[in-house]
């Protein structure tokens, strides 16, 4: 009689290499309604200089998962620096530009109003569509993220784990580049405080 195979476990491997990569916490940005174009471009500039809001604490599971990290990599924008240090108090904050999330800029559409997460949402179909007007476009930012997933591998290769608290959409072009390098995903990328996605590579040798 054929014995069943076991299912693999979803979770990362006892021993293997990883790679955390954390969407910041709340920004400290007062909520919206309905607005145009012209004020979401506002938005956008207060979403940028905002810190993390008071009431958003980093989950204790979060937490307890780089615990024993001695340093975290940030994009140096408010809401991920000051989420870096919420979450690791006691490891070293290496913060670059390197890690900023892939910008938006207004779409001009009068007379139309959504609220601001709709509007990114046009943004970021217009940006894909090479409507980027003097902002990085996609190659650039999928450039920036390539580095980055260098520099994660390279630390998780010297210290068992390297951590990652920047923005949604740049982690999950971070996370497209370390697929291609070999790296297995646990977790989704999604639009959330503080949502967390490991990759892992085995480290024992073939």
């Amino acid at each position: 009689m054929l014995k069943r195979r076991r299912k693999k476990s979803a979770r990362p491997e006892q021993g293997a290499l990883k790679i955390v990569l954390i969407r910041h916490g709340k920004p400290d940005v007062a909520p919206s309604g309905r607005i145009t174009h012209v004020r979401f471009k506002d938005y956008i500039d207060e979403y940028e200089r905002a810190g993390l809001a008071p009431d958003s604490e980093p989950p204790d599971w979060l937490v307890e998962m780089i615990r024993e990290t001695r340093r975290v990599y940030a994009s140096d924008r408010p809401r991920a620096r000051e989420s870096a240090k919420a979450l690791a108090p006691h490891a070293e904050i290496s913060m670059s530009p390197l890690f900023m999330e892939a910008q938006l800029k207004s779409p001009r559409l009068p007379l139309v109003r959504m609220k601001p997460p709709a509007w990114a949402v046009i943004a970021r179909l217009a940006w894909h569509a090479g409507h980027h007007g003097g902002i990085e476009d996609f190659r650039d930012a999928k450039d920036r993220a390539q580095k980055a997933a260098s520099m994660l591998a390279e630390t998780a290769g010297e210290d068992g784990i390297a951590v990652l608290v920047a923005h949604g959409y740049f982690n999950a072009i971070v996370g497209r580049a370390l697929s291609k390098l070999g790296w297995r995903k646990h977790g989704r990328h999604r639009a959330k405080f503080w949502n967390a996605v490991v990759y892992e590579l085995s480290s024992d040798p073939v």
